[in-house]
């Protein structure tokens, strides 16, 4: 069954919340293909309320949800598949007394001057944050060791009760967001430590402390070697290689830069139903420069639900205000 009939079965409200690896909780980029499917060229040509009841009313027949009576003032407006919806006239995104949550679902409808819908997009406020240009939308989790790193260690012993099953799965199940990984190869953090550590000892160029885009894509690559892949563009999203559920960071400096989601969040991965950010492993190498080149000294290899048995947080959190974010040209593309 599709998830329409199957949510319909179910006999739940949009209220109910599922976990995301239940079979009612859509990936993401499906809730993006059914709704870019059915809502196009929907008319939304009335009043600011009359406008949002009809949207959410025709979101709960596309989902097969049945259409509540009066719509409950939620956050977010859909908990049952953890998303809220924004209609765009123009390209400023504009959130009113809401902060942004780096995982959850943002549905952004774009209508024309008749108020038809031309376009739809579904992105995870990780994605939104990231387009913030004034620096006043978020803060970013860091964190430190606790002692100085003299060696390379294993702090998780291994993954997740299941976890390296579900992954491999994947491969004969494959997802639209996650199309090009090759999940057969997926390693148990064991082995995924043997081979890493074969880096220690290794230099990579190093642009400069201002670069760390590029000082990252050279790690990038060499760590794809050491595990035997094909070296694919870093996305700038969380994990860096998917097929390992893997996040590097090469550090010469003791603050660890971690992004808008700490790594033992327990909400899940974009289109990896059953998998949460605490399951992605986290690999921090540790290395010195000349200025041109950064030799890799050490490594700390663990799952995200330990990152914090090892390493001290810092303060981070998301700013509460009203936000507004310019959409690039390209978004709906």
């Amino acid at each position: 069954m599709n998830y329409p009939t199957r949510i319909s079965t179910s006999g739940l409200t949009i209220y109910d919340r599922v976990r995301d690896d239940d079979s009612l909780f859509m990936p993401i980029s499906d809730l993006e293909n059914l709704l870019k499917r059915n809502l196009m060229g929907l008319n939304l040509d009335y009043p600011l309320r009359t406008r949002s009841k009809v949207l959410k009313s025709r979101i709960c027949e596309i989902l097969g949800y049945p259409v509540p009576k009066s719509f409950a003032k939620s956050h977010p407006r859909f908990p049952g598949q953890d998303f809220d919806t924004y209609i765009q006239k123009s390209d400023n995104l504009q959130i009113w007394n809401e902060e942004i949550s780096p995982a959850r679902r943002y549905v952004v409808i774009r209508v024309n001057e008749e108020s038809s819908v031309t376009a739809v997009r579904v992105v995870t406020g990780e994605v939104l944050a990231r387009l913030d240009t004034t620096g006043t939308l978020t803060k970013k989790y860091q964190a430190k060791s606790r002692a100085p790193v003299v060696n390379s260690e294993l702090v998780t012993r291994s993954d997740s009760y299941g976890l390296v099953e579900k992954v491999r799965a994947f491969a004969k199940t494959p997802r639209t967001g996650v199309e090009h990984a090759n999940f057969e190869r997926f390693l148990p953090i064991v082995e995924l430590f043997e081979k890493l550590s074969t880096l220690s000892g290794t230099r990579i160029s190093d642009p400069g402390l201002d670069q760390e885009r590029n000082r990252g894509g050279a790690l990038h690559e060499a760590v794809c070697l050491a595990l035997g892949m094909m070296a694919r563009c870093d996305t700038g999203t969380c994990p860096d290689v998917v097929e390992q559920l893997l996040e590097i960071k090469l550090q010469t400096s003791p603050t660890i830069d971690l992004g808008l989601v700490s790594p033992d969040d327990e909400s899940p991965l974009d289109d990896m139903p059953g998998i949460r950010h605490s399951d992605v492993r986290y690999a921090v190498f540790y290395g010195a420069s000349d200025g041109e080149r950064v030799q890799l000294q050490h490594l700390v290899l663990c799952a995200g639900k330990d990152f914090f048995k090892y390493f001290q947080r810092f303060e981070g959190k998301v700013l509460n205000a009203k936000l507004q974010i310019p959409l690039p040209a390209d978004f709906f593309a």
